[in-house]
C-alpha cells in the first residue's frame, strides 16, 4: 500500500472483520471509504489506537429515544431542531453511525403527548440535515399504531419521503402481544402517565379494545400495502402467537421486532425473517415486560439483530456482552448483530462492516471495568466524534 495525502491511517487497533478479528492491525481510510487493512504494523505511519477496537459503526433500526429529548417532562416541549441535535449527539458518542429514528404514527384523543407529531419530526430532522448540524445519518422508521383511526391518513403524508427505510405494524391494545398481562400493562401506564388512576385505565384500555375492533384489521391491510407500493421494508412488532407469525409471513415482513415467546420467534426464524430484540433486554438480563430474554434466544440462534430501543449506549454494551454470555457467540458474530446484519434488512449495503470500499463508518471502542466507551467516531472518513 502507498500512502496518499488524502489517506487516513489507524494502527495498532483490534480489527473487527464481519467473520473473524484481527487482535493488532491497521486500517486505512481515503476519500470516505475503507481502502486498506491489514494485520500487526502498518506500512505507513498512522494514528495510534493503542490497541482500542476498530469496529464499523453500528446501525439502528428502531429507537424512540427522540420523544425524550422532545417532550423531556410531561406537558414540557423543547425546540424541535434543538431536540434532534442533542439526541443525535448522543447517538453519535454512543457509536452509531447510521439511525432510522423512530416516529409514532397514529393518535387517539387522549392519548400520550407525543401522538401526532411524526411530521413535525420528521421535518425538524430534515432541518438539521440541511443545516448540517448532525453526526450520524438518519433515515426514518415508520411506527404505524394500526388500530388508530388516523394511521393511514398520517403515514400517507409520510411514506413519500425518501429518508423513509422501515415502517412497523404496531398493536399495542390491552391483552395481547407485549401486554398479555394486564397487570404489567397498568404498572406501565402508572409510570408513563404521572399516576393514572385504575378507573382513568379502565377508560383507556376500553377504547383502545374497541378502536382495535373497529379499525386494525382494514388499517393493517392499507399499511402492508403501502409499505409494498413504496417498496419500503416491513417489521412485524411483538409477535407471540402461531398467527402473529403466519400474518408476518403473509404480509412479507423482512424484521420480526422483539417477538415475545419462543414459539413465536421459532416460526419467525423459519420462515427466514430476521428476528431483532432489544439490547437492554441482553444488558438487564431479560424483559422489562417479562417477555422471552434476548440472551435465551440467542442461544437457540434465533437472535439476528439488536436495537438500542429506549437506551442508546446499550447497544455497543449488548454486543461486546454476547460472547460472554452465549458460547456460541464470538466477537465478530455479535459485533454483526449491530453492524452488518441491520444495514442488509434495511437495503444499505454500503456500510456496516470493514471491507475495501465499504463507507468508512467506523468507531474507536476502549473497555475498562467491562463499560465500553466511544474515544473517536467517523462517518465516511470524517471524524465526528
Amino acid at each position: 500500500m502507498t500512502s496518499t495525502k488524502s489517506e487516513t491511517v489507524i494502527a495498532n487497533a483490534q480489527i473487527a472483520l464481519a467473520d473473524r478479528i484481527i487482535d493488532r492491525g491497521w486500517i486505512a481510510i481515503a476519500d470516505g471509504r475503507i481502502s486498506g487493512f491489514g494485520e500487526a504494523d502498518t506500512p505507513s505511519a498512522g494514528e495510534d489506537a493503542e490497541g482500542d477496537l476498530i469496529m464499523p459503526g453500528m446501525i439502528e433500526l428502531h429507537t424512540d429515544h427522540l420523544e425524550s429529548h422532545y417532550v423531556p417532562r410531561p406537558k414540557v416541549f423543547w425546540n424541535p431542531i434543538a431536540a434532534v441535535v442533542s439526541y443525535d449527539g448522543q447517538l453519535a458518542t454512543s457509536g452509531i453511525t447510521t439511525v432510522l429514528d423512530s416516529l409514532r404514527v397514529g393518535r387517539e384523543d387522549g392519548g400520550e403527548e407525543i401522538d401526532g407529531r411524526a411530521g413535525l419530526l420528521a421535518g425538524a430532522i430534515s432541518a438539521a440535515r440541511d443545516g448540517n448540524l448532525l453526526r450520524a445519518e438518519h433515515f426514518l422508521h415508520l411506527r404505524c399504531e394500526v388500530p388508530m383511526v388516523s394511521v393511514v391518513e398520517e403515514a400517507r403524508e409520510l411514506v413519500g419521503r425518501p429518508e423513509v427505510r422501515l415502517m412497523s405494524l404496531m398493536d399495542h391494545t390491552p391483552g395481547q402481544r407485549q401486554f398479555r398481562d394486564e397487570v404489567k400493562l397498568r404498572d406501565y401506564y402508572r409510570g408513563k402517565g404521572g399516576g393514572m388512576t385504575d378507573a382513568e385505565l379502565d377508560v383507556l384500555f376500553a377504547r383502545r379494545v374497541a378502536d382495535q375492533q373497529a379499525y386494525a384489521a382494514k388499517n393493517m391491510r392499507d399499511i402492508v400495502t403501502l409499505a409494498h407500493d413504496y417498496a419500503i421494508p416491513l417489521a412485524s412488532h411483538d409477535d407471540t402467537t402461531e398467527e402473529n407469525v403466519g400474518d408476518a409471513v403473509r404480509d412479507r415482513v423482512s424484521v420480526a421486532e422483539f417477538p415475545t415467546t419462543f414459539e413465536a420467534a421459532q416460526g419467525l426464524h423459519k420462515a427466514g425473517i430476521c428476528i431483532l430484540m432489544g439490547a437492554p433486554n441482553v444488558v438487564r438480563g431479560g424483559s422489562h415486560s417479562g417477555n422471552i430474554a434476548a440472551v435465551d434466544l440467542a442461544r437457540e440462534g434465533l437472535l439476528d439483530i439488536l436495537s438500542s430501543d429506549y437506551v442508546p449506549s446499550s447497544l455497543l454494551m449488548a454486543a461486546l456482552q454476547l460472547p460472554q454470555q452465549v458460547q456460541t457467540i464470538d466477537l465478530a458474530t455479535a459485533i454483526r448483530t449491530v453492524t452488518k446484519t441491520p444495514a442488509e434488512a434495511v437495503g444499505l449495503a454500503d456500510r456496516g462492516e470493514i471491507a475495501i470500499g465499504k463507507r468508512a463508518d467506523l468507531i474507536r471502542v476502549h473497555v475498562a471495568h467491562s463499560v465500553p466507551v466511544v474515544r473517536s467516531v467517523w462517518r465516511e472518513g470524517r471524524r465526528v466524534a
